[in-house]
């Protein structure tokens, strides 16, 4: 798969801020990564094959997204957004999270598609605890570390619940993101398709910036601008777009 990065990408474009959230307190779990190391699946490049060519292309949109970070002293956060299912959204926020722990700066991967999750089944982990069972029952969330990158933390989603969209909207969600805020440097975040779920545009309010992804011959044109239009009703900040083509 090659990437096309395509920056600064407005609003209104055809190929395609930040809203602060009000917290009255913010949470006191602590954050600890579990003893278990994920091994990373065949289909993580990044993490198998730094000389393939994809990895150059995920090297040169990880030095675009360094470029725009805003705040050295708090962890960059963005979510991947996209339209459709099947246009490569979960694995290119895998392999992004692994460039960026391949630069030995703390990294998180968080999987907030509370539908159909998939970094466990990249990762082979135990997903009968994640990100879901931490909101519901307000308690602290299982990090798994990674075999070959010290640095990196995965959240897997869980079970899957009732009600994604609740907790991707509560206070409990939000108080966590900002946990995540003091205690890592970069955190990427995948999600639902926009035009099946609202859930990306709640996380998206949230986190206040992201990465809009489509797929070339695959993803409909007016799909693409009605996600951005609804985007823009969130206020968060739209980094650039990738463009991928399988």
């Amino acid at each position: 798969m090659n990437i096309s990065t395509v920056s600064h990408l407005s609003r209104d474009t055809k190929h395609a801020s930040q809203e602060g959230t009000d917290l009255e307190s913010r949470s006191s779990r602590e954050i600890k990564p579990i003893e278990h190391r994920l091994k990373p699946g065949a289909r993580l490049t990044m993490a198998h094959d730094p000389y393939d060519p994809r990895c150059e292309k995920i090297r040169a949109l990880r030095t675009e997204l360094l470029l725009r970070r805003e705040l050295n002293d708090r962890a960059e956060i963005f979510a991947l957004l996209s339209p459709c299912a099947g246009e490569g959204r979960s694995l290119l926020a895998a392999e992004l999270a692994i460039a960026f722990a391949q630069t030995g700066r703390p990294t998180l991967l968080v999987d907030a598609d509370l539908r159909r999750p998939q970094q466990h089944l990249l990762f082979g982990a135990d997903n009968r605890q994640g990100l879901s069972e931490a909101i519901e029952y307000d308690v602290s969330p299982l990090l798994q570390t990674v075999q070959g990158l010290p640095r990196m933390s995965v959240l897997t989603a869980g079970t899957v619940p009732s009600n994604p969209l609740e907790l991707l909207s509560s206070r409990g969600f939000a108080s966590m993101i900002e946990d995540w805020r003091n205690n890592f440097e970069f955190v990427v975040i995948d999600t639902a398709p926009i035009t099946q779920f609202s859930d990306g545009l709640a996380v998206a309010r949230l986190v206040g910036r992201v990465l809009a992804l489509s797929r070339a011959q695959h993803t409909p044109y007016k799909d693409m601008q009605d996600m951005l239009r609804r985007l823009a009703a969130t206020r968060s900040q739209i980094l650039g777009a990738v463009i991928s083509h399988f």
